[in-house]
């Protein structure tokens, strides 16, 4: 037999996996098409939080014809107003974003501006799976004189990319032009944008194949910790009633109620692994507690049956009834193991809102 090697195994901890066979979502959305690109956008921006600590107050999609050069338009607030909001252009080229694609659309939306379509923007963003070029991006990085001046040069038919529009740059043109600060012209990276998707965690798990994996669960301590006081409280009540005498912890080893009060924890614990995965994996949810109202709701009845005559029978049945449930609407069920469901009765006891003993 193989000799022990005296390594101690390290816990599996809870974490986030592709799918086997799943790309990268940096790569997948170079496989989107134009309006799932688009949507995309949308849904990004949706979950976006602003320097205030906030997100936009209202985001719609207008990409298509009439949409006046805006994809998406992202308001800080409900009315769309001068500074008061953001554009988003998605461009889904095969290639860096040059700068006879991104001058088109630029003097669209000066025109636009200058017909008072709509306010001035705070910012214009480009986004574009592959980024922006480097001969964009340089122009860009060089500051908003010289981008200016090139974008210019362009129209007036000095560069490539907008032969033919001169006559297009009136002077109102020009002057919602010289109303813009081209420094206000940014490019959006990807990584931006599947950062804010990713605060949608169920969306972005579903669109990239993402998965939660449940690592190892925290082993049962030997001693109730002080989290556990008001479960065990209601636990040490079950047995001094059923004795008929008062049964504190210090009265267990030995007695015909340690085997329960252990297996009990243990399911306690057991739900404890998943309420802790759950806080890892959806950190800004609640799905935990989303669990609990669901358990709560299966047994309640089971609990306030009036056959139930004492606390050991509503705990045992409460804990069989648990078992058998369904919580397939909950985020965490494909996640479930055998002792979790039993173990959430314990939570919902730790939280007041189940009571063994009348």
């Amino acid at each position: 037999m193989p000799q022990n090697s005296g390594k101690t195994r390290t816990p599996r901890t809870n974490q986030l996996v592709a799918k086997g066979g799943v790309i990268q979502p940096s790569a997948q959305v170079i496989l989107l098409n134009p309006d799932q690109w688009e949507e995309f956008i949308l849904a990004a921006t949706r979950q976006r939080l602003l320097p205030s600590g906030s997100p936009y107050a209202n985001v719609k999609r207008l990409g298509g014809a009439g949409d006046g050069g805006r994809d998406i338009e992202a308001r800080y607030g409900q009315a769309l107003v001068r500074d008061g909001w953001d554009l988003y252009q998605g461009k889904h080229y095969a290639s860096g974003l040059k700068p006879s694609e991104a001058f088109p659309e630029m003097a669209k939306f000066f025109k636009q501006l200058a017909l008072k379509t709509y306010p001035r923007p705070k910012h214009y963003y480009f986004c574009c799976p592959h980024a922006v070029g480097n001969l964009l991006h340089n122009m860009m990085a060089a500051g908003a004189a010289t981008f200016k001046a090139n974008f210019l040069a362009a129209w007036k038919g000095e560069n490539t990319g907008m032969q033919g529009m001169a006559a297009e740059l009136t002077q109102d043109v020009q002057a919602a032009i010289d109303d813009f600060d081209f420094d206000d012209f940014i490019e959006c990276p990807v990584h931006d944008l599947l950062a804010w998707h990713a605060l949608d965690r169920t969306a972005h798990h579903e669109m990239f194949g993402i998965v939660p994996k449940r690592g190892d669960d925290a082993p049962m301590p030997a001693q109730p910790a002080k989290h556990e006081t008001v479960y065990v409280d209601q636990l040490l009540r079950v047995y001094s009633e059923d004795k008929t005498s008062p049964v504190t912890l210090a009265d267990l080893a030995g007695s015909e109620y340690e085997e329960h009060f252990d297996s009990h924890r243990q399911l306690f614990y057991c739900a404890e692994g998943l309420q802790r995965f759950s806080r890892d994996i959806y950190p800004t949810e609640h799905e935990f507690e989303r669990l609990l109202d669901m358990v709560h709701a299966g047994v309640r009845p089971t609990v306030a049956q009036i056959r139930h005559k004492t606390g050991m029978a509503r705990v045992d049945a409460a804990v069989e009834k648990a078992s058998t449930l369904q919580v397939s609407e909950s985020c965490l069920s494909p996640q479930l193991r055998p002792g979790d469901l039993p173990g959430t009765c314990h939570h919902l006891a730790n939280g007041g809102r189940l009571k063994w003993v009348k």
